[in-house]
């Protein structure tokens, strides 16, 4: 999985809608996801990941009553987000979705469903750091993107056929509701997960295209 990586435009157009004071706080949420995604592509076995899953879990946890420990992206978080009335225990569930992917041999739609809910976290607590409005669909969006990027690395077809119908209603929810402007950095990313399902599984988006671009900035205007 990729997330919100460097390197994609559409990407860096999204989160430049981030309100002032917001932007710092949005990458450092971001940088614990890829974190997290990196663990998995890196660990071979489950027993291992469980286990490093499980430090990330605590470590979270502990920023409501501990220093945090010398790894960048825990230092990131306390300066960043935990300043915006954040705990760090808003954080696990985060780490209990990616972990779906370790205890599950097959995703079957139960299991894609609490892998969406928990890393689908990450839009909740990074709209509540931002400033975003209570009428935001930050947990639909959050959800339906984090379904959508997993669809596009899934080898099983039917596994990847199953987050993406998981995704299309949620996603649907989330660009039929006007945005606050401090929630629109995630209402852009919600419209690009839903114009990547229009790309057939295995294909790539045509990223920078001008009807995406069109698309963001229309919502950055209007929070439509």
């Amino acid at each position: 999985m990729t997330g919100v990586a460097g390197g994609n435009p559409e990407h860096a157009l999204a989160l430049s809608y981030a309100p002032q004071g917001g932007a710092a706080a949005l990458e450092a949420l971001f940088a614990l996801d890829e974190a997290l995604a990196q663990l998995l592509r890196t660990t071979r076995e489950p027993a291992l990941g469980q286990l490093r899953l499980a430090w990330w879990r605590e470590a979270l946890a502990k920023l409501d009553s501990e220093p945090a420990p010398a790894e960048p992206v825990l230092q990131a978080l306390v300066r960043e987000v935990l300043p915006k009335g954040v705990r760090g225990a808003s954080l696990v569930p985060i780490v209990h979705g990616w972990e779906v992917l370790i205890e599950e041999e097959t995703l079957d739609r139960g299991a894609l469903r609490r892998f969406g809910e928990g890393r689908g976290e990450l839009f909740v607590v990074a709209g509540a750091a931002m400033g975003a409005a209570p009428g935001d669909p930050l947990a639909a969006s959050g959800q339906g993107w984090a379904l959508v990027d997993l669809a596009r690395h899934l080898r099983a077809p039917d596994e990847a056929a199953e987050a993406r119908d998981l995704a299309a209603p949620l996603l649907e929810d989330a660009v039929s509701k006007r945005w606050s402007r401090n929630g629109r950095a995630l209402g852009a990313l919600a419209h690009l997960a839903r114009l990547d399902l229009r790309v057939p599984h295995g294909g790539e988006p045509p990223i920078g295209a001008p009807h995406r671009v069109g698309r963001l900035l229309w919502h950055r205007l209007t929070g439509r």
